[in-house]
């Protein structure tokens, strides 16, 4: 049996993701993403607790996300978990864990002609999808 790497994640882009082009015109970006939760302790105190993820983009994925991602947009990611390992220039070892994302979803309110919010209809059908997706 094959085993399953599938992270799924709703957060906010915490730094405008920069691309870069690597040999053979391979394109990437990388940039933080903040997933936060919110609940109630045992004395019924609101806590929020954010987590910060390193969201990796490759090809044209990453060419759309350094044209429409900012800091602050909201976005739904779809990829898998990585875990890269290293020894620095002082032979110390280093790692770290992102996700390599295979689809993102904006989920902004876009702006009409007059300045009005409104959001496209893809997006809710695209959130609707996911939320139908994740009922338990």
């Amino acid at each position: 049996m094959r085993g399953v790497n599938k992270v799924v994640l709703i957060g906010n882009v915490g730094k405008a993701p920069e691309i870069q082009i690597l040999e053979g015109n391979l394109a990437v970006v990388k940039f933080p993403l903040a997933t936060t939760e919110n609940y109630k302790d045992k004395n019924g105190n609101s806590v929020s607790h954010t987590e910060w993820h390193t969201v990796v983009l490759w090809r044209g994925l990453a060419e759309l996300a350094q044209k429409y991602l900012h800091k602050g947009s909201m976005i739904y990611v779809e990829g898998r978990i990585r875990y890269r390992n290293w020894e620095d220039k002082d032979k110390i070892k280093r790692g770290s864990t992102e996700i390599v994302g295979d689809n993102f979803v904006m989920l902004d309110k876009r702006k009409d002609n007059e300045g009005r919010s409104e959001q496209s209809e893809s997006v809710e059908e695209n959130f609707q999808r996911m939320e139908d997706d994740m009922a338990f």
